[in-house]
């Protein structure tokens, strides 16, 4: 029954993947950022496309709440023509213009139309207009009258911003886009400001760093009123973000630093840990009342606005009339507005290691291993000096299905273990004290399992069937020789991340699988025989060196026929023993294989044709494996079989992380 459901399932993936290039999202921001790349390409994406620029003003910005996917009639598409010109309600507020510059980018970076890098360029040069001397930003541009020309961070409309700025000002690949040396440095000199103005309006409470409002006067800084339900305060929700992209700026300065810790503090000091939010929902599922309820140690959870004064939370209805609990207003600003926010869980979760990093001491309750809704730390030393003295009981004590990251440190040995780590323990971490003594090892092979045709796949030292998991540190190997297929490493998860490992074995001694599984590996060395990275999972292999024993073929893709990337090794390192002379690139496990070299350096071990069909006529028809800009003996690109690809720079440049690991998760490999 298992099995069977595990077919039903993988059948499922698969029907959905290839229906991957529709757009299955109602709303505008998910169409943004929750589309597979490879849409941006279709002709669906192209008539947005055209809404979105018939929407965007000349002055660059866009207004807000617009449903971008909806088609337009033709009087519609006049009526905006009509509006280019028109300086009204142009906005960041609710994500405006920002995520409009994001689908463009994005548009670009599939289909190469100038006038999606014009929009995108347009946009950013408005932001950069609608910025004041002091360094923020008003919520609408040119200024609409009223609170509106208030510094607004609400709703991370600041925010927003200032991540583009930092985005371009360090000349990232997250925009597919790139403006000129002197756009450039005009963003430079845009963040340094913002992040300025953010210092200054950092609230002193009896002469205490705190927290923001949510909208600061453009003249005095002071904190400042804007609906009549949102009142001069702090805020636990926008503040949140504003510290979160000041603990991402690199080498911050001492008032940078301070900033944060007195945020950490005011958050520690504020959290709420005694209630939980019940919502009653009607048969649409739309909220028809919200409730507070008691609790035991519930999830800690912050009011959106506090008093300047006293850190008291306090709710308003249309009226602007303070009340102590949101049972207390009616119940169309009760159930329709966000008053409590888990924001700050984030910035609480990564305040150790940021100050760690930037000398900033932590107090033992800071630092301790998190209890129940937090981050767990586990141990493993063989000298029992930890909590485990085997790393599988330490994956056994894991919790179930996380909310937070599991980190399991592994002390420095030689760990004679077959680890499974289920897909129920999503969330893992492996840290070794140190790749070269940190040691997971195993000696099963084909014959010593003997469970038939697919004895293979039970051949594992460690197997990864959790999600988001990342291994960093550590030496996993298959010691049992040059006997037949044995695995090392087995990783079927979705967004896996493995850094700085060595993966040894002889035939099979990598195998990833997963037909829309995202997987990465940096810095890694990876060695073995036959076949000794196969699968049908899409990876990218960075930085990594990939060395042969003896002479047979590196890859063996199965790349399912719709997934637009297979294996992608950028900036690796191909090395061989002295009796490896004859190497393949890659043959295909199933006919259409995916396999791509980029930037890499190629040893003379790899011959001349490069890559082999496995005795499948199809394959060539239908699998796409490619180089481009390899160096080294083994790069003779003219001999290459006629069926391979030496791409362009053009072609070259999808290659990119963003597109590979799909942009909804890039940030978790970035972690």
């Amino acid at each position: 029954m298992i099995q069977f459901r595990k077919t039903i399932l993988l059948f499922l993936v698969t029907v959905s993947f290839g229906l991957n290039a529709q757009n299955t999202f109602k709303n505008w921001p998910d169409i943004i950022r929750k589309n597979d790349p490879s849409w941006y390409g279709t002709d669906e994406a192209k008539k947005i496309a055209e809404n979105v620029l018939l929407y965007q003003r000349n002055i660059g910005g866009w207004p807000k709440n617009i449903q971008m996917q909806n088609p337009l009639s033709e009087a519609e598409k006049q009526n905006l023509i009509t509006l280019k010109s028109d300086l009204h309600e142009i906005t960041t507020d609710n994500g405006a213009t920002c995520q409009e510059m994001l689908f463009m980018s994005k548009m670009y970076a599939q289909v190469k139309d100038d006038r999606y890098a014009a929009s995108f360029l347009k946009g950013l040069n408005y932001l950069l207009e609608a910025q004041y001397a002091n360094g923020g930003w008003p919520q609408f541009y040119p200024l609409k009258k009223g609170y509106y020309t208030h510094i607004t961070y609400n709703d991370d409309s600041m925010v927003n911003i200032l991540n583009i700025m930092k985005q371009i000002s360090e000349e990232t690949n997250y925009y597919s886009i790139k403006p000129s040396k002197a756009i450039v440095e005009k963003t430079k000199k845009a963040f340094d400001k913002g992040i300025d103005c953010i210092l200054k309006t950092q609230y002193k409470q009896n002469g205490v760093l705190t927290a923001w409002c949510a909208q600061h006067d453009e003249v005095t800084l002071a904190p400042a009123n804007a609906r009549a339900f949102e009142l001069a305060s702090l805020s636990g929700y926008e503040s949140s973000k504003i510290v979160l992209l000041l603990m991402s700026i690199e080498q911050p300065s001492p008032a940078i630093i301070t900033a944060v810790k007195s945020a950490q503090a005011w958050f520690e000091k504020t959290k709420i840990t005694n209630l939980e939010e019940k919502r009653v929902l009607d048969d649409k599922g739309k909220i028809i009342d919200k409730k507070m309820i008691s609790a035991v140690s519930a999830p800690p959870i912050w009011a959106r606005f506090m008093d300047l004064e006293t850190n008291e939370p306090f709710f308003c209805d249309r009226d602007g009339i303070r009340k102590k609990s949101i049972d207390q207003i009616g119940s169309e600003r009760r159930n329709g507005y966000s008053w409590y926010s888990d924001g700050p869980k984030e910035v609480l979760k990564k305040y150790p290691d940021w100050a760690i990093k930037n000398g900033v001491k932590v107090t033992a309750k800071e630092a301790a291993p998190a209890k129940k809704n937090d981050n767990v730390v586990l141990t493993v030393a063989q000298d029992g000096s930890g909590d485990f003295t085997k790393i599988q009981d330490a994956i056994y004590a894991a919790p179930a299905f996380p909310y937070e990251k599991v980190t399991i440190n592994i002390k420095n040995g030689t760990y004679n273990e077959k680890i499974r780590i289920p897909e129920w323990n999503t969330h893992l971490t492996l840290i070794g004290e140190s790749k070269e003594n940190t040691i997971i090892t195993f000696d099963d092979n084909f014959k010593k399992i003997n469970l038939g045709r697919n004895s293979t796949f039970y051949t594992y030292t460690v197997l990864v069937e959790g999600d988001d998991f990342s291994a960093s540190n550590i030496t996993i190997k298959n010691a049992s020789g040059d006997n037949g297929q044995g695995i090392a490493l087995s990783v079927v998860a979705n967004r896996a991340k493995i850094s700085n490992c060595a993966i040894l074995g002889n035939q099979d001694t990598l195998y990833l699988s997963g037909s829309s599984t995202k997987q990465y590996f940096k810095d890694c060395y990876i060695e073995g025989t036959t076949d000794f990275i196969f699968g049908s999972a899409t990876v990218l292999f960075e930085n990594c060196t990939i060395s042969s024993i003896k002479n047979s073929y590196v890859t063996a893709a199965s790349t399912p026929q719709n997934v637009p990337f297979g294996f992608v090794f950028k900036n690796c390192k191909l090395t061989a023993n002295p009796e490896a002379t004859d190497v393949y690139l890659g043959r295909p496990w199933r006919i259409y294989a995916k396999t791509v070299f980029l930037n890499c350096n190629l040893g003379k071990q790899i011959r001349a044709e490069g890559w082999e069909n496995w005795s499948k006529p199809d394959a060539e028809k239908n699998t796409f494996y490619a180089e481009y800009n390899c160096k080294g003996e083994g790069a003779q690109t003219t001999k290459r079989v006629s069926w391979s690809h030496q791409l362009q720079k053009s072609e070259a440049d999808k290659y990119s992380t963003e597109n590979i690991l799909q942009d909804a998760v890039v940030n978790w490999y970035s972690k």
